[in-house]
């Protein structure tokens, strides 16, 4: 969390190795105290991490309706995580269309600051666009 984590972003960084950092936001119902902290934890982090993913919690509720609960909104906030550090590792362990190799992420995400990461699926007519256009609006 916010003590640790700039600590081992530091040592790692200071041995070479690629730092990236995945973090959440918290909701707004979780108070302005702990979005303070939370904001302080994350500007220490940027400090030690070459690449910073910060994903805003309060984006779930785009994709959350009046039957989620607080547990499944968590649930949902942990799956984001998850999926933003597995889509990375996937990009260079599986086969597809787009093969990396850890040099290119490395070459990407060195020193790169704050990054997003979104992601977009469409078919048919417009589908580049449509698909664009659905990662940018992901949580």
């Amino acid at each position: 969390g916010t003590g640790a984590a700039p600590v081992v972003a530091r040592a790692a960084r200071e041995k070479g190795i690629l730092t990236v950092g995945v973090v959440t936001k918290p909701f707004q119902f979780e108070g302005a105290r702990r979005m303070k902290t939370a904001e302080a934890g994350i500007e220490e982090l940027q400090k030690s991490v070459d690449t910073l993913i910060v994903i805003p919690n309060q984006n779930l509720f785009r994709i959350a309706d009046e039957k989620t609960t607080f547990a499944d909104a968590f649930a949902m906030a942990d799956q984001v995580l998850y999926s933003g550090v597995a889509s990375i590792t996937d990009l260079m362990i599986k086969e597809g269309l787009i093969n990396l190799d850890f040099a290119d992420v490395r070459s990407v995400m060195h020193e790169m600051g704050r990054a997003m990461m979104g992601t977009g699926e469409a078919s048919g007519e417009g589908r580049a666009l449509n698909a664009a256009e659905a990662a940018i609006a992901n949580p």
